[in-house]
């Protein structure tokens, strides 16, 4: 049975995670590097834990390579993430970020051979048009929400991959390993990067302030965040897991407001079809819940 702290702890790193949008933006080398710098400290930090929690690293070798391309998958979410939110602003990436749970609904069915339901295709139209509403009326980060999207369909993508892998290997390992395999897949990214260039110099070197909140990602809102939510799906639902997950836009959008002030502040479109999006976000697991409660009561 999961404590009040566990729940406590759920939304912390859901808030810590809500956070990296304001993080990343306050970095002022490329994303590219902050993405690549993070996966390293990341994959150091999770290495130290290991060390003195004298966690095996053993995995069959089908594992590791499903691992580190899942490590490839988590670079690319990264990436699509922050340079989201370089090109446009936290809020935007944010936005495109929400539709992750609604990708969860269509990928996790196919993955796991199960009916698609009706109800998540419906919601995924909401979705859609909550992005048209947006993209129709002259919105000027385009291209800023279609990579928040990507990075949406990425954390969906290693997220139901984990949640297969995880039954079998430990959860330190996991994150040993994509963060590993995150590393490697920023590295392959850096000739696209440079020959079609980036919204910021390339290889800078990064100030103190940088280091700091480069850290701060790493440490807290990947090695501690990613590991305790794994812990944490062992005594909480996954349904509960991703009811407050979906609370993570709208954590990140207070906070950046609260820290940027005017840059944050959009026209009316845009928040009319954040709220479509959000809305259809937020009820798809109260749908969910009603309609197995349907179920149970028919039979």
């Amino acid at each position: 049975m999961p404590s009040n702290r566990d729940y406590l702890k759920l939304h912390f790193i859901v808030f810590l995670w809500g956070f990296t949008a304001v993080l990343g933006k306050l970095v002022l080398i490329s994303s590219v590097e902050m993405v690549f710098y993070r996966c390293v400290l990341a994959f150091l930090g999770i290495g130290v834990l290991i060390i003195f929690s004298k966690t095996s690293l053993k995995i069959s070798t089908l594992d590791l390579g499903k691992v580190l391309i899942t490590g490839f998958i988590v670079a690319l979410h990264w990436l699509s993430f922050f340079g989201a939110g370089r090109i446009s602003n936290p809020s935007t990436s944010l936005v495109g970020f929400a539709t992750c749970s609604l990708w969860a609904a269509l990928i996790e069915p196919i993955a796991k051979r199960k009916k698609i339901s009706v109800v998540e295709v419906g919601l995924g139209l909401v979705v859609i048009s909550g992005l048209v509403i947006i993209f129709s009326f002259n919105f000027q980060y385009k291209l800023g929400l279609l990579l928040a999207i990507l990075s949406g369909f990425t954390a969906a993508l290693f997220s139901v991959i984990n949640s297969k892998l995880v039954s079998r290997v430990h959860e330190y390992t996991i994150t040993f390993y994509e963060m590993l395999g995150a590393s490697l897949g920023v590295l392959l990214f850096f000739p696209l990067f440079t020959t079609f260039g980036g919204e910021t110099p390339f290889q800078q070197a990064p100030s103190l302030s940088d280091w700091f909140y480069i850290s701060l990602m790493a440490f807290a809102c990947s090695v501690y965040a990613y590991t305790v939510s794994i812990d944490l799906s062992r005594r909480i639902s996954v349904f509960f897991i991703q009811l407050t997950l979906n609370l993570e836009p709208v954590y990140g959008i207070i906070l950046a407001l609260l820290i940027f002030g005017q840059q944050e502040v959009m026209n009316l479109n845009f928040y009319i079809g954040t709220l479509v999006i959000l809305g259809a976000v937020l009820s798809y697991p109260l749908i969910r819940m009603k309609l197995t409660r349907q179920l149970k009561e028919s039979d």
